[in-house]
């Protein structure tokens, strides 16, 4: 509390009548509760677009309130919670499941975290909770998330990952007065817990096989010393690069990404019949099965499509690796869908930055982002001890190192 806060808080009449600790204390408790009631309703009057006494224009609406019990620096009290007709509302200052406030810090982190611009933020906190902070303020704030960005990248990881998925997205970002495109390399491996664990983000330029054996070095000295098998797009010279670093990784090219690149040279009319024969490809029970049906495919379609199917035939072994394991880890191997949800989910998070103004504010903002959406990734993948048994028979002491 400032000096001046300070003087207008005494002169407030708020004390007359308080004689004791006790009393003060409960006094204070019961401001902060009416504090955090009318922070709630701020946020719910911007979630749904208008005022309480105000009439609604859409179907949700507000739907009375409930009672809840949270900490704070006062003790524990009982507020009530507003509720929406549709339960979509998501309060920052009072989050669901949890009994604690959360501090002005955190909602403005929380803020960014969304995709705001400081001076949004800015202007969020005095609608919304009646805050006065400067834009300069916020970014003090902000800034703190670097040092969290720089700690979580440089975090030991575990030795041995089953599997590890790579890809990467791209932003535009200003550089030297021009907006120019840049990649957020991103690693997901999948443990021996069987829990899905962000291993890092990495900042470059356009994605390069290169860059990408720069981040498989990197996990290298962060503590992993083995892959199992690794995800990847088709990228002239990736699987090169992964056994540089990792020469006992299988290396499997994403399944999704090479019907994608083939589809390209197709014109409209043939897209239907030719992708067909592309799934009888990879939906063949075996290796040798799927063999047949690209030499099918090859008699079929290269005289009109050449380089879509010589692109199949150049990264056969490749394309292949996942026909080497059960029909559980094949679900899991054969596609990099699992970094392409989340890469898709960054985006709702970064919708509204056109292009960011610095490589720092892209870094702090795609970590925020990763870190609400892994808030979620707190159950082992569908069938693990069934896949965590097929994983040992196969790799037998790799798995246990």
């Amino acid at each position: 509390m400032t000096p001046e806060e300070k003087q207008q808080f005494l002169k407030s009449g708020l004390l007359e009548g308080i004689t004791t600790q006790e009393e003060l204390s409960t006094m204070l408790k019961e401001l902060h509760s009416a504090a955090l009631e009318a922070m709630l309703q701020g946020e719910m009057d911007n979630h749904l677009g208008y005022s309480k006494h105000e009439q609604s224009l859409h179907s949700n609406a507000r739907n009375g309130s409930s009672s809840k019990h949270v900490k704070t620096e006062f003790g524990k009290s009982q507020i009530q919670v507003p509720r929406d007709r549709e339960g979509s509302f998501e309060p920052i200052v009072v989050p669901k499941n949890q009994s604690t406030a959360t501090p002005i810090e955190n909602i403005i982190i929380s803020l960014y975290a969304k995709g705001m611009s400081v001076s949004d933020i800015e202007e969020e906190l005095q609608q919304i909770y009646g805050y006065k902070l400067s834009t300069s303020a916020i970014s003090i704030i902000t800034d703190k998330v670097n040092q969290r960005v720089l700690d979580w990248q440089n975090r030991p990881l575990e030795a041995v990952y089953c599997v590890v998925w790579m890809d990467g997205i791209v932003f535009k970002v200003r550089q030297s007065g021009k907006v120019i495109n840049k990649t957020i390399y991103l690693a997901v491996g999948l443990n021996r817990e069987g829990y899905k664990e962000l291993l890092g983000m990495w900042l470059g330029h356009n994605e390069s096989a290169a860059f990408w054996q720069g981040v498989l070095t990197d996990l290298k000295a962060r503590g992993v010393e083995d892959i199992l098998v690794t995800v990847t797009d088709n990228l002239n010279g990736f699987t090169q690069s992964i056994k540089n670093v990792f020469p006992t990784a299988g290396t499997q090219i994403c399944v999704v990404h090479q019907i994608r690149n083939s589809a390209r040279y197709v014109v409209w009319k043939d897209k239907k019949a030719f992708t067909a024969d592309m799934k009888l490809i990879y939906n063949a029970p075996n290796k040798e099965m799927a063999a047949q049906e690209l030499e099918r495919f090859a008699q079929k379609w290269n005289d009109k499509y050449p380089y879509a199917v010589q692109s199949w035939q150049r990264n056969w072994e490749e394309l292949t690796v996942f026909f080497d394991f059960p029909l559980e880890i094949r679900k899991i191997i054969y596609t990099t869908n699992l970094i392409e949800n989340l890469n898709g989910k960054i985006r709702k998070y970064t919708k509204n930055k056109m292009a960011f103004p610095t490589d720092d504010a892209l870094k702090k903002s795609v970590y925020l982002s990763l870190m609400q959406i892994t808030k979620k990734w707190t159950q082992p993948i569908h069938n693990w001890g069934l896949i965590l048994n097929q994983f040992l028979t196969i790799f037998e002491n790799r798995v246990q190192l």
